[in-house]
């Protein structure tokens, strides 16, 4: 179910996005990349550890970086950064005890981002969307 959701979710905001224009402007994925970013932090928060906490926000500068290359540069390094996101997701659980995490964040955000990833490099490869600045 977590698949599913991820998918329809990332579906229908990047449709919408499209559709009302919100992604003519070129912050609209680096934004959406600082927040994918973020939401381990928070549950790092949530789950009350200082050690997750330290390890997870180390880890989202590095999106958050590649989110901003990307917005200044080029959006192919923010399509690359929401897949990397989502390979990240796969191998989470290995990588970090995040007690705040549900169990079933990381399918969720994995099919969450790669598919975001898909329709943006979509968007670029049909030249739907500026790639450099």
């Amino acid at each position: 179910m977590e698949y599913i959701v991820g998918l329809v979710l990332a579906l229908a905001v990047s449709v919408f996005a499209t559709r009302v224009g919100l992604d003519r402007d070129r912050a609209f994925y680096p934004t959406v990349m600082i927040v994918i970013a973020l939401i381990y932090v928070l549950y790092a928060v949530i789950g009350g550890s200082s050690r997750a906490l330290a390890i997870e926000s180390v880890i989202s500068l590095g999106f958050i970086f590649a989110a901003t290359i990307g917005f200044k540069r080029n959006l192919w390094i923010v399509a690359g950064a929401l897949a990397g996101h989502g390979i990240y997701d796969f191998f989470h659980d290995y990588l970090v005890s995040n007690p705040g995490v549900p169990p079933w964040w990381a399918m969720f955000c994995l099919t969450y981002d790669i598919a975001a990833a898909g329709y943006l490099a979509w968007l670029l490869r049909s030249s739907k969307i500026d790639k450099a600045n």
